[in-house]
């Protein structure tokens, strides 16, 4: 458990009510890492969301042959900065992450239990609807990101 206050410094979490910002707070831990460690790959079961404090973290899309899985393409796609999200497919079904995050230097870091989270949201309709235009304005911004490097590779 943090403290609901931690989570209100932070425009994501500012809709919230103070009710839902403790039923979060609840559900969520803050871990310290170093430099290049893996929070999640590509593909696993989105279990946690996650939330950037403090440093930096790499978001790679993984491509693997599905017969053959050694050879694989690692490709860059996003930076997660302080103040965002990552992981945000524990709140999107099929609930698997669909890229893999390393983090880029020391980092201070949320994990949010996402299936209690989830089980939050389905209680509690206000939470989820804040929650989900959140997580909404993240995914379109990182396609958004994702698309101009797209546009530029092409070039």
């Amino acid at each position: 458990m943090i403290s609901p206050e931690l989570l209100r410094r932070y425009p994501f979490f500012s809709h919230l009510t103070a009710d839902s910002l403790s039923a979060v707070a609840m559900l969520a831990e803050e871990v310290y890492c170093g430099d290049s460690v893996l929070m999640f790959e590509s593909d696993q079961a989105a279990e946690k969301l996650f939330f950037l404090v403090e440093g930096g973290i790499d978001l790679h899309y993984v491509v693997r042959d599905k017969d053959n899985p050694m050879p694989r393409k690692d490709f860059f796609v996003g930076h997660v900065n302080p103040g965002e999200p990552f992981g945000i497919s524990a709140l999107i079904e099929p609930y698997r992450y669909t890229a893999s995050a390393f983090t880029n230097g020391k980092s201070r870091i949320l994990k949010i239990d996402g299936l209690g989270l989830r089980a939050l949201c389905r209680e509690d309709v206000a939470l989820s609807s804040a929650l989900m235009r959140n997580i909404a304005k993240v995914a379109l911004l990182r396609l958004h990101e994702t698309r101009i490097q797209l546009a530029a590779a092409q070039s």
